[in-house]
């Protein structure tokens, strides 16, 4: 028997669906808000959980890496009135068993409830791997322990991995968690930098060559590929590969055969393939700026990193882990950091990436000097002017304080109030404009907004707004 939450703020749904799953043999619990469905998964264990997406207090999307990192890690099904493309590819990047959009017949609700249920008991059944070695990756935020589950997922098989995600995620990372959780962990690890190397040179690179093979060739060289028998070849940023050589490199991945320059005769390799990067190969491939046999060779397991401003709660752990290395790299005692420190640092959206935020924290630290605790005017100037022309719009976000010194000083406000204050600016402005285009239509405006009938009066109350209030 297994336990079902219901997370549905359609009553008559949540009804039909339990007695579905009472006649399976299973309990089930329904609650109506996201909230409560967070807190009731985070109490208990459940198998799997039936999760609305516009629910009366938020987006169950968005909540969808909270509850898969509950202690339990329940399937989800995503159940939705709203059908969109977008928000299944989202759900389904976020670790959704499926997405179902209603009203759905009952079979059609039923048989992805069963197989889910099938997958989490063989899942249980499997033996537990071992603790995972994640060296440098930072961080426990819900959308980063998902990609090292797929890095536990896909470490012990062979299968070629393509890891995408913006500059500065921290794609040779996962490159090496791979590499190094995997049974060629004591084999070379050997990087390709597809953007480093000269298009006339990425064969001889590659492949290798003999003695005499071109001008220069006084030595024979054995290629990339060949160093990383056994072990694992990573071609980094593998949609700038020439696409005079994706053809030749797609047989090598068939085969694992090549042949060096000026060589007469083939040579061998058996490594493992894990590429990175941070552009849309799809796109490229119906530009026909790259190959869609390769791409398809590439994807056969993908992993997708999130960027630093969709994980803010790491900010912190990757900043004292950083500061911290500095600090014994120069033989200086261990920092501690100011509130407004930390308070700086996630105001900012990071375009960057961890990257970024590691040369923002080396600046930091050389002004720091001899300082024991870092404060936000560590940070180098031009790095407070960016946080700055991020606001220039927003007129009144700054407080004046007294600065001690009988001026007036400019501070950053907390970055709850900040959210705050600006998600109610735009909320109250967007219903404004939905009372306007419905013309008083309840139903209409429902459906433009997506918003339950609960969740749009209670939005209008806390407005003090109404479907006469046009203002």
């Amino acid at each position: 028997m297994a336990n079902i939450l219901i997370i549905d703020d359609d009553q008559l749904m949540s009804e039909m669906l339990s007695q579905v799953v009472k006649k399976l043999g299973h309990d089930v619990r329904s609650v109506f808000t996201l909230e409560e469905g967070l807190d009731r998964a985070a109490t208990a264990d459940f198998d799997l959980v039936f999760l609305d997406v516009f629910l009366p207090d938020g987006n169950g999307l968005e909540a969808l890496p909270k509850l898969r990192s509950v202690k339990s890690s329940p399937e989800v099904i995503i159940i939705t009135g709203s059908g969109d493309t977008s928000g299944a590819a989202l759900a389904i990047k976020n670790g959704a068993w499926d997405y179902i959009q209603k009203p759905s017949s009952i079979e059609g609700m039923t048989l992805p409830f069963i197989r889910a249920l099938e997958f989490r008991e063989a899942k249980l059944a499997r033996k537990p791997i071992a603790a995972l070695k994640r060296q440098a990756i930072i961080g426990n935020s819900p959308e980063i322990l998902n990609c090292l589950d797929q890095v536990a997922q896909v470490a012990n098989s062979d299968i070629n991995v393509l890891i995408s995600g913006e500059t500065g995620t921290g794609k040779e990372l996962f490159a090496w968690a791979i590499h190094n959780n995997s049974p060629r962990v004591d084999k070379s690890f050997v990087v390709v930098d597809c953007t480093a190397i000269p298009e006339n040179l990425v064969e001889s690179t590659l492949f290798g060559y003999e003695k005499g093979a071109f001008t220069g060739a006084d030595q024979p060289f054995e290629g990339l590929i060949k160093q990383a028998d056994g072990g694992t070849l990573f071609l980094d940023e593998v949609g700038e590969l020439p696409l005079s050589i994706q053809k030749v490199f797609l047989r090598v991945l068939q085969e694992r055969r090549f042949r060096p320059l000026r060589s007469g005769k083939e040579v061998k390799s058996n490594f493992r393939l894990v590429a990175a990067t941070n552009r849309d190969l799809a796109k490229l491939a119906d530009q026909d700026l790259f190959r869609k046999d390769l791409l398809f060779r590439l994807q056969s397991f993908t992993i997708e990193l999130p960027s630093l401003k969709d994980r803010p709660e790491d900010i912190q752990e990757l900043t004292m882990y950083y500061i911290t290395n500095l600090c014994r790299r120069y033989g200086s005692e261990i920092k501690g950091f100011s509130s407004d420190f930390f308070e700086t640092l996630t105001s900012y959206k990071w375009p960057g990436n961890v990257r970024e935020l590691f040369h923002t924290l080396e600046g930091a630290f050389a002004s720091a000097r001899h300082d024991p605790i870092l404060f936000s005017n560590h940070l180098s100037s031009s790095f407070r002017i960016k946080l700055l022309e991020r606001f220039s719009e927003g007129q009144g976000l700054y407080k004046e304080v007294d600065s001690g010194s009988g001026g007036q000083a400019s501070v950053l406000p907390p970055l709850k109030v900040l959210r705050e204050e600006a998600l109610e600016k735009v909320e109250r402005q967007y219903l404004l404009d939905l009372l306007s285009n419905s013309r008083g239509n309840l139903i209409q405006a429902c459906q433009v907004s997506g918003l339950s009938r609960a969740r749009l009066y209670g939005l209008l109350k806390k407005y003090s707004l109404s479907f006469k209030s046009q203002e």
